[in-house]
């Protein structure tokens, strides 16, 4: 699917990501078996995405500091050929040691290499609209991101599986550690044009009373950065005020929820769970092609047409929770998919264009690192509801979150209109 507003260094971050996220899936699927069918623990196996998660997030934290060290590209090898090297080292000890493994070590090197992930998201993100010859390409290559993204996960964890079952999980590991090095192969042809090196250390947003002046390169200064930006532009202060509410009733769509609701609300079994699953998937995977499709039309009505996927998926949400046919909550999940992806892939791209290319990684990583821990907070919480209110009102109080940061960013809406300011990147 060329463009011409894609660059051959684009299509090299594209491969290495879809890559890496394919071996992410691979190496959980294969190690969660591994665990269960070695200590019969389901809190052992669910040690392991608890914990990589919380490695993410500290890796976010300190990112910055590795930001304004490395270049993006160096940055993100660095990530890749770690995470290929200590999963080498834990595929051969796992095949040297079998049963007699010490897990203690397994979740330390897991924990290592999801705090190499950490900073692999915010750094590919701020290099998408390095690597894009026209600002008319940076909906396009989101999309492209958003949608390989979402085949990974739609086909990645149904492959795995089938993987691990033919394969074993020991086998599936070393298989693993192949697509690991190819993507630490390909992030050799990510090279950032000539320019990026002379990039100005402020953001622009509106008006020059906005900007925020390069200041001393002080560890605390290079840490907190991205955060102050975040509170003192209003338009990214209002985007990600936008994501916390969403984020808030995002944790509903995990497996525990949604198995939940497929029992308690639709009166089925797990297979039913899998249908829905699967549908929800394929409908993201459709809105992004969807998004591909008409970013033209678009344009430069990105605020426009992320509200309108908010409004969309908040109403589809609030009716599959009051549904209690199981055919009709396919069909409402596989509509939910592209009012997401609207919603999604506009907002990024919104952030991409709002901040100097120069200080986006550091805004990036402060941003991720707060939704993972908005969404950590998050499962917390609306495990606990969830025995409260009962699990129909769970995903009706997730719609009512949407829906309301649909109406924070219609009342927030003048922080977009300043376009004809100096220095805007609207």
């Amino acid at each position: 699917m060329k463009s011409s507003f894609l660059t051959r260094p684009f299509y090299f971050l594209w491969t290495t990501q879809t890559a890496a996220n394919a071996a992410d899936v691979l190496y959980i699927m294969a190690l969660t078996v591994l665990v269960l069918n070695q200590t019969e623990s389901l809190i052992s196996a669910a040690f392991m995405p608890l914990m990589r998660s919380g490695a993410q997030m500290l890796s976010g934290l300190i990112a910055p500091l590795l930001l304004n060290r490395f270049k993006l590209p160096a940055l993100l090898l660095l990530s890749q050929t770690g995470q290929f090297l200590l999963f080498v080292g834990l595929a051969v000890y796992l095949q040297l040691t079998g049963k007699d493994a010490v897990f203690v070590l397994v979740f330390a090197l897991v924990f290592a290499m999801s705090f190499l992930d950490g900073w692999t998201v915010p750094a590919r993100n701020a290099l998408v609209p390095r690597l894009v010859a026209h600002e008319q390409g940076l909906l396009k290559a989101n999309s492209l991101i958003s949608v390989s993204d979402q085949v990974v996960q739609f086909a990645g964890w149904g492959l795995s599986g089938v993987i691990v079952a033919l394969l074993g999980p020991s086998p599936t590991l070393l298989v693993t550690a192949v697509v690991y090095g190819l993507a630490a192969a390909f992030t050799l042809g990510v090279k950032e044009p000539a320019e990026a090196a002379h990039l100005e250390q402020q953001p622009t947003d509106a008006a020059p009373d906005d900007r925020i002046a390069a200041a001393p390169a002080s560890r605390w200064h290079t840490l907190t950065e991205g955060w102050k930006i975040i509170w003192q532009m209003p338009r990214l202060r209002l985007l990600t005020f936008m994501d916390i509410i969403d984020m808030l009733g995002g944790s509903v769509w995990v497996g525990a929820f949604t198995l939940a609701f497929v029992q308690t609300a639709l009166g089925q079994g797990e297979e039913w769970w899998g249908f829905i699953n699967a549908a929800y998937f394929a409908g993201t995977v459709g809105g992004g092609l969807l998004v591909l499709a008409i970013s033209r039309a678009i344009g430069s009505s990105l605020l426009a047409a992320m509200l309108i996927g908010m409004a969309g998926y908040g109403i589809l949400t609030a009716v599959y929770a009051l549904n209690t046919q199981p055919f009709i909550a396919l069909i409402l999940v596989l509509l939910m998919g592209p009012f997401a992806e609207l919603s999604v892939i506009n907002r990024r791209t919104l952030i991409q264009r709002s901040v100097d290319k120069g200080v986006l990684p550091k805004v990036l990583s402060a941003q991720t690192s707060l939704l993972n821990l908005v969404f950590c907070i998050s499962l917390l919480v609306m495990a606990t509801l969830a025995e409260w209110l009962g699990i129909v009102n769970l995903y009706l109080l997730a719609a009512v979150l949407t829906l309301l940061a649909l109406g924070v960013g219609l009342i927030g809406r003048q922080a977009f209109r300043n376009e004809s300011a100096p220095g805007a990147r609207m």
